[in-house]
């Protein structure tokens, strides 16, 4: 038998364990010893770390210097790795925060999101690279890991020419230099992250309302918490009951929050006392006190403010309700707050303030008689002033309220932490979505002449079965397809109705044909802008005419939230999109395609996560509050009212008057329509258009202050426009969205600003009453305000 050659480096350090004899063969693949990456290393003593004690270093790495956030389930995983691996000095000898750092690291630069969770095989594969490097319970540099390396070739590990050894096992190769590959694969990562930043519309989520999540408020916690039960479109009858108890919860809170509602720390001796200037007397300002109906019971004569649900009792007569019971109004000397700035009517919440007056005499047991608690309370509350609860701004809501030294905002207080659409919470990522946001724009380079790619086109009552909205719609388009490349708007907003009439309700199979001719003919038109289809997201919200609803109420209200056109119809347009996406692929090998959603009415764009909400709701708002509001009673004179036949003067200047006011004066309005406001002289023959702009402003104004103070898009009895039970939680307006789509036909076309809240209406995409205009809204997200803009087709 032939000598056995020399080892490599000399005497092998390592015996074989199977020797080549003539009874024992060399075998093909040598069996491998268990090697280690420093056999000196000290042994590490495992130890149970419970989560909670790792929970403040944690947060400090993860949240507070990578904007990272740790479910709990991640917690738990790297809480028991750390005890593992690092033993009793995780804490003396800062062991766990080189981990958390490293794995912070190691998340970030594998593309992983600004959540860490628990499940999946994500957080593993970051925690085994990690586990690779590590000696003694410390993570090694990369200086170390090639000392590593040339340790083991002189245990006797032949090395490659690159000083890789040769023999490491390919899980101890991709183990101990894991952290390399991670370094090595930085920069393209970069580069990937620089590419994608540049198109926000890589950051554009639509949320319909059936995929936002359901969240009831818990008083006893006082939070927001996920319901726990499955969604059904039959469900209990207690669910009614539940879902007016959880509106009326949110008003309330959002009301005892307010300022003027929160009790001062004062001395009571100090609050009475007058407060002298050189030009007037001051009085403190008074905290107003919420009183339940219950509370009412014995305390006749007494001025209360109460907060409750308008509604009609069984009897006809107008009551106001809340939690504990219900009580008959008197509006005969009732003032609305402001006085004609916003409609009040049943199915609403308000504030009343004014006088209760016990019945001297019961009525019998009848309906109108006394019901004790729960029940509806003997006697009158004659009303002197009503108005709406007080508007919350989201900034306060969400607890956006300060910020840095680098002028970065700081969240803290309110509900921050609550994940509203699923697109994740604002401590968690509003921060660092709102840092993006400023980078992406940055790169923007919009100019008065060339506008930038943040702008959103909203085109309203898009009737298909009208031959002048298509023209109108090409006109539109025709606008924005002149642009210049990479500069065509974020969005396509078409609102319905898509028909003039439910096409639908007629019966037989002729209306689902000539439904689905409409919807071809506008892929034909589509189809002449593949520029534009290539290049924006289109959203399209149905309307009450549009299917499948619409085949049973014929055009009337339908149960909200109302799913989106069904594919059956929109097959072509989807084509028309699929081929303007393979054309702009083959050309420009683009990689970011167009598409179209067919959402719900409403549904919710977001904007960076939770740093830009824009909701889109149709509905005829304006015409339904005309028919249901209460009508009050005109004073010539302001005196009048002060006193009331059946008891004391009643000071109507109070908390109610005092703010409603205040925000009908600070609304902030498009510039085109509050030229109308200008006191420049015009001529006679324009006198009637500008009374008739300003007469659309107070309306606008008195639209938006109503939707907006209710927090609730359909503040109406459930017989006047039923919402499915289980899904009521997708009609809320709490927190306030940074922008607010009301598209109503019957209201005049407005852009305004109301409590930070940008509010609009794009009106008719076809002006009625005017020949050829065609009328639409653009929305400035990196602005955030829009305006209206019109062309003659």
């Amino acid at each position: 038998m032939a000598a056995r050659p020399a080892h490599l480096f000399g005497q092998a350090s390592i015996t074989d364990p199977i020797p080549s004899s003539s009874a024992f063969g060399t075998p093909v693949h040598p069996i491998r010893t268990k090697q280690t990456l420093n056999s000196s290393s000290p042994s590490v003593l495992p130890i149970s770390l419970p989560p909670a004690t790792l929970r403040p270093l944690a947060f400090r790495t993860f949240t507070k210097k990578h904007n990272l956030t740790l479910t709990s389930s991640a917690l738990q995983a790297i809480a028991t790795f750390i005890g593992t691996h690092c033993g009793s000095g995780w804490r003396e000898e800062g062991l766990a925060e080189k981990v958390l750092d490293e794995a912070a690291k190691a998340w970030k630069k594998n593309g992983g999101g600004v959540i860490v969770p628990g499940e999946g095989s994500e957080l593993t594969t970051v925690l085994r690279g990690i586990e690779g490097c590590m000696v003694g319970g410390r993570v090694l540099p990369q200086r170390a890991l090639s000392r590593q390396v040339s340790l083991l070739s002189e245990q006797g590990l032949p090395a490659a020419a690159n000083g890789r050894p040769s023999s490491l096992r390919r899980g101890d190769s991709q183990g101990s230099l894991g952290l390399n590959a991670l370094e090595l694969q930085e920069d393209e990562e970069e580069e990937e992250e620089e590419e994608k930043s540049k198109d926000p519309r890589n950051w554009l989520r639509v949320v319909d309302a059936f995929e936002q999540p359901r969240l009831t408020y818990n008083p006893t916690q006082k939070h927001f918490v996920v319901a726990g039960k499955r969604p059904s479109l039959l469900p209990d009858p207690s669910h009614r009951t539940a879902l007016i108890r959880d509106r009326y919860q949110v008003v309330h809170q959002r009301l005892l929050r307010n300022e003027a509602f929160q009790t001062s720390a004062v001395a009571v001796s100090r609050a009475k006392s007058l407060q002298r200037s050189s030009s007037e007397i001051k009085m403190p300002q008074q905290a107003y006190k919420l009183t339940p109906i219950a509370n009412l019971l014995g305390r006749s004569g007494s001025t209360h403010v109460l907060l409750g649900l308008l509604g009609n009792s069984p009897t006809g007569t107008l009551i106001l309700s809340d939690l504990t019971g219900s009580i008959s109004l008197d509006l005969q000397y009732a003032r609305p707050v402001p006085e004609d700035g916003a409609w009040f009517a049943p199915g609403m919440i308000v504030l009343a303030e004014g006088l209760y007056e016990e019945e001297g005499s019961s009525a019998g047991p009848g309906l109108a008689g006394d019901g004790g608690v729960g029940g509806t309370i003997g006697g009158k509350f004659h009303v002197a002033s009503l108005g709406g609860p007080p508007c919350e701004r989201r900034e306060v809501t969400l607890g956006v309220n300060s910020t840095d030294k680098s002028g970065s905002t700081i969240a803290g207080g309110g509900f921050g932490w609550v994940d509203f659409l699923g697109v994740g919470s604002e401590r968690a990522n509003g921060p660092t979505m709102r840092n993006l946001e400023k980078k992406v724009w940055a790169k923007q380079d919009s100019t008065a002449a060339v506008p930038g790619k943040s702008r959103m086109v909203i085109l309203g009552e898009v009737n298909l079965d009208n031959a002048k909205t298509l023209q109108a719609l090409k006109q539109v388009l025709g606008v924005y397809a002149i642009e210049p490349a990479g500069h065509t708007p974020l969005t396509f907003i078409l609102i319905g109705n898509f028909t003039q009439y439910a096409v639908l309700a007629g019966g037989g199979s002729g209306g689902s044909v000539e439904y689905k001719e409409y919807f071809d003919s506008l892929a034909s038109v589509l189809a002449d802008y593949p520029s534009i289809l290539e290049d924006s997201t289109f959203v399209f919200v149905p309307g009450d005419n549009d299917p499948w609803a619409s085949v049973f109420s014929a055009g009337a209200a339908v149960v909200l939230p109302k799913r989106g056109v069904p594919e059956l119809y929109t097959s072509r347009v989807k084509r028309a999109f699929a081929t303007a996406n393979a054309e702009a692929e083959n050309a420009a090998g683009k990689t970011k395609k167009g598409e179209v959603v067919w959402s719900t009415n409403p549904t919710r764009l977001t904007l960076f996560g939770p740093a830009q909400e824009l909701v889109v709701f149709r509905d005829d708002l304006s015409g339904r509050l005309r028919r249901k509001g209460l009508r009050f009673r005109k004073f010539e004179e302001p005196g009048d009212p002060e006193v009331i036949s059946i008891g004391e003067p009643v000071d109507h200047d109070l908390t109610i008057g005092q703010q409603a006011e205040v925000t009908q004066v600070d609304m902030a309005v498009d510039q085109t329509i509050g030229d109308a406001e200008s006191g420049v002289p015009v001529p006679e023959a324009e006198e009637s258009s500008k009374s008739e702009a300003v007469s659309d402003l107070h309306t606008a104004r008195k639209l938006v202050k109503t939707v907006l103070d209710q927090g609730y898009l359909s503040p109406f009895p459930l017989t006047n426009r039923p919402v499915l039970w289980d899904y009521g939680s997708s009609m809320s307006l709490y927190p306030l969205p940074s922008a607010l789509v009301l598209m109503d036909p019957e209201a005049p076309p407005f852009a305004l600003t109301y409590e930070g809240c940008h509010a609009m209406n794009p009106g008719a995409l076809v002006v009625p009453g005017k020949r050829g205009i065609a009328q639409w809204i653009e929305y400035d997200a990196r602005m955030r305000k829009g305006k209206t803009r019109d062309v003659r087709f």
